[in-house]
């Protein structure tokens, strides 16, 4: 099951950004899959809770959003939503296109937490600025 080192890779990348935004914990992870991607978004699901266990990212949301399969047509330039199968312009009829969308798995949005200061911290910085 190669979902698991997906989200494994997925945990690295979102531990890091936690960390350069200094973040206590990870509130949710939005995944944009296309149908063309090769990853099943249920394995993903099903996996995550392992590769986050111990993590920033243990008790994160995982959304996955599905992406539509997008051509281009090389005869006419038009764009088309189309199904798996049938890569074909949906203007034309000419099956000489382009793929555009639907191959691509993204992190398209992480959400992160950060903890508030301690109140002596505040009122340390307070006493210290008047």
């Amino acid at each position: 099951m190669h979902e698991l080192s997906i989200c494994q890779e997925i945990i690295i990348q979102v531990n890091e950004i936690a960390f350069q935004n200094q973040a206590s914990s990870i509130e949710s992870i939005t995944l944009q899959v296309g149908p063309l991607s090769g990853v099943e978004a249920p394995l993903l699901k099903q996996a995550f809770p392992f590769a986050a266990a111990q993590t920033v990212a243990a008790n994160a949301e995982l959304i996955i959003e599905e992406l539509p399969i997008v051509v281009e047509c090389k005869q006419c330039g038009a764009h088309s939503n189309v199904v798996a199968n049938k890569l074909i312009c949906s203007q034309c009829g000419d099956y000489h296109t382009q793929l555009i969308s639907g191959d691509e798995m993204l992190l398209a949005s992480v959400e992160l937490t950060r903890e508030k200061p301690a109140e002596k911290n505040i009122h340390l910085a307070e006493a210290n600025h008047v």
